[in-house]
């Protein structure tokens, strides 16, 4: 019989990417591989990069190395947005044979006949208005909750980023097929879908290869509302300008959709909004919590918030810092900017100093950290419901309530993936919160 090859994936970055390393781990599975861990040693190592921050840039090195250390004689491909961005740079990494831009990831076993080392890395990398196309993704059996890719790429300019330039145009899944997937990830008993993409509220756009949009964002949540055997739908980040109110109001009156947004801020200066070539001002984004506040009290807001970008004085730090501390949101993903190649950003003048994007990181952190505490503060005594994980965590198992309120629980395996209906007790060392089960028999 012959001997099955072994491949091990490595995924940097953002649920989009999980998703479809997930679905390029099932393509190798139907060419006749098997999946191991990446701490195992296999014949190949897939690495799907990251290029947001330049930190996701030396990861990858860090991955290739500890891929060579495992197996000195495995073949290591690269793929996904640092891959398409700068293949040379990949493809001269100590290690790497295979690179793979953005077309051309999903169709990677057609690339892998010899698995003997490279001295230089293969690229195969197509021009980014090449990648006008969609592939749809999911992942499945790698966590307790599936992330659903319905949407690719991003028209949006804005002069930091590079996801246009590794990702092409924005375009969507069609309808019927986001809900294909849908029932095929219920069906594999996962709790939890999380909706991803580059720019999932611009859903509907290019569904069929055109422009124009065959559906809303508010259609597509509106159809997996209605899908059956679906207990829980998550939406993850989406831009306060394509949050619409109707959106807002239909999560909550929902059968499945969770109390919980996540929406990029990046600055609460509108000086620097402007700047960054946002498609809002700071007034929208207030306009947008204040309605979810409205009909849905208990609901988690988390934000995204770039400190340092150039032209950021110390008062517009400051009109950032306050204007977070006074709104009502949950917490806080801070990000330092970083310089990216080919962004209108990298060239602009009044750069800020690396140990000042720092200083207002370890701010805005701290930030973070009292606005989770007093949100889970407000939450104590209250009825959830909770999706346990998998993991043994010293003795305890975790889970997270419909609005993200992360808790914990002395371990019990006939937990891990169900869903508890539990109170809120208190607020633990470490930041989680006790439970009690409303229950008795989950507690036998």
């Amino acid at each position: 019989m012959e001997n099955r090859k072994k491949v091990a994936f490595y995924t940097l970055g953002c649920k989009l990417n999980f998703s479809e390393t997930s679905t390029i781990a099932r393509n190798f599975n139907d060419e006749g591989f098997d999946r191991v861990d990446f701490e195992e040693i296999a014949d190949i190592y897939v690495i799907n990069t990251c290029s947001v921050t330049e930190n996701a840039d030396k990861q990858f090195k860090q991955v290739v190395k500890k891929a060579m250390k495992l197996n000195e004689k495995a073949f290591v491909a690269a793929v996904g947005c640092y891959a398409q961005l700068k293949p040379e740079e990949l493809a001269a990494v100590d290690g790497v044979d295979l690179v793979l831009g953005a077309t051309e990831k999903f169709k990677i076993t057609d690339y892998i006949h010899d698995l003997s080392k490279n001295d230089m890395g293969e690229v195969h990398s197509c021009e980014i208005a090449e990648a006008d196309f969609y592939v749809g993704s999911y992942s499945i059996g790698d966590r307790t909750r599936a992330f659903l890719k319905v949407q690719d790429g991003c028209d949006y300019k804005c002069t930091y980023c590079t996801i246009p330039l590794a990702r092409g145009i924005s375009r969507s899944d069609a309808l019927e097929n986001v809900l294909k997937n849908a029932k095929e990830i219920s069906a594999q008993n996962i709790r939890e879908i999380v909706l991803t993409g580059v720019n999932i509220g611009d859903y509907g756009k290019g569904e069929f290869g055109n422009k124009k949009h065959e559906h809303t964002f508010l259609d597509l949540v509106k159809a997996l509302d209605e899908v059956e055997g679906i207990e829980r739908l998550r939406i993850s980040s989406i831009e306060p300008n394509l949050l619409k109110n109707e959106t807002i109001e239909f999560v909550s009156k929902s059968r499945t959709f969770v109390p919980h947004f996540h929406i990029p801020l990046q600055s609460g200066s509108n000086d620097i909004l402007k700047l960054m070539k946002r498609r809002y001002l700071r007034e929208v984004y207030i306009d947008r919590v204040n309605k979810i506040r409205e009909v849905m009290p208990h609901a988690c807001i988390g934000v995204d918030v770039i400190v340092g970008f150039p032209g950021e004085t110390d008062e517009h730090f400051l009109e950032t810092y306050h204007f977070l501390n006074d709104l009502d949101i949950s917490y806080l993903h801070v990000f330092t900017y970083s310089e990216r190649d080919n962004t209108e950003a990298a060239d602009m003048e009044a750069v800020v100093p690396s140990n000042v994007r720092a200083k207002r990181s370890k701010m805005l952190r701290g930030l973070s950290v009292k606005k989770r505490r007093a949100f889970y503060e407000s939450q104590l005594g209250t009825n959830r419901t909770v999706l346990f994980e998998s993991e043994n965590k010293e003795g305890y198992i975790h889970g997270f309530t419909e609005n993200y309120v992360k808790v914990k629980t002395p371990w019990n395996p006939e937990l891990v993936n169900t869903l508890q209906e539990i109170n809120l007790t208190k607020i633990d060392e470490d930041g989680s919160v006790r439970l009690e089960f409303l229950n008795k028999l989950a507690e036998a």
